[in-house]
């Protein structure tokens, strides 16, 4: 079952309104005891419906999570669909600039002190979460996926595991080398990343930074899957496909 609130962020675009997705395991309304972990979620109409997403294809969430029956709340928020470039900086941890843009002021802790202070103690107050840090996991693509790893290594007491599924990572590398080299990490911290072999070309140097990525990860010790997908491209379908690895290692143990 998937629940839509109609919600604002003030801090970002005032009485804008936007939809919270909240996906409920089939068993939650008959096992009135039982208390899941959560998964918080980035570009969320882009999450469970066709008919919501952006490019007429979701990741079909709700129905690989039916058919497996894991036992997981899924929040999902919808981005800012400004022309002025609204996802790309409350989706941007740093500011940066890309020819295709111009400068981008990045607003992601912002989003992030929104999400940390105001949607999950709504979430944990609503619904039947276990609401500690053990429990509690962050996913998203693309910007998203850069948002992802910014929250697992900035507010790594709130989040322990993370998907982090195409980052962005030519936003602003050196931010995010700095980012990762000066994280305080608990050792029990699960990073899940990926990126599409067809992405690879997409910005110069992309697999090296991908790769440089992920040895300053390992480096901290964190417990690392990476995986290069074969034939991978930059969209819902393929991020879809990659489903059963991302939940698996969110909800290994």
């Amino acid at each position: 079952m998937v629940n839509t609130w109609d919600i604002t962020i003030p801090e970002l675009t005032d009485k804008e309104t936007r939809k919270a997705y909240i996906y409920l395991p089939d068993d939650y309304k008959y096992e009135t005891s039982k208390k899941y972990p959560v998964l918080y979620m980035f570009d969320g109409h882009n999450v469970f419906f066709d008919s919501h997403a952006t490019y007429g294809k979701c990741w079909g969430m709700k129905e690989y999570m039916d058919d497996t029956a894991t036992p997981l709340i899924i929040v999902a928020i919808e981005c800012n669909h400004s022309p002025d470039f609204g996802r790309l900086k409350e989706y941007s941890p740093f500011d940066f600039s890309a020819p295709q843009f111009g400068r981008i002021t990045g607003k992601g802790n912002i989003t992030m002190d929104w999400f940390i202070h105001t949607l999950k103690p709504e979430i944990d107050k609503t619904y039947r979460t276990l609401s500690g840090r053990e429990h509690t996991f962050i996913a998203g693509s693309s910007m998203g996926g850069l948002m992802s790893l910014y929250a697992v290594l900035e507010y790594n007491h709130i989040f322990s595991r993370a998907g982090v599924l195409s980052p962005s990572l030519w936003t602003n590398f050196r931010e995010i080398e700095r980012m990762i080299r000066t994280a305080r990490i608990k050792k029990d911290t699960v990073i899940y990343m990926d990126y599409g072999e067809e992405e690879m070309g997409s910005h110069p140097g992309m697999r090296q930074l991908f790769k440089r990525t992920c040895d300053m990860l390992l480096d901290k010790h964190i417990l690392l899957t990476d995986r290069l997908i074969p034939g991978g491209t930059h969209c819902e379908a393929s991020w879809e496909k990659q489903l059963p690895f991302l939940i698996h290692t969110l909800m290994y143990q």
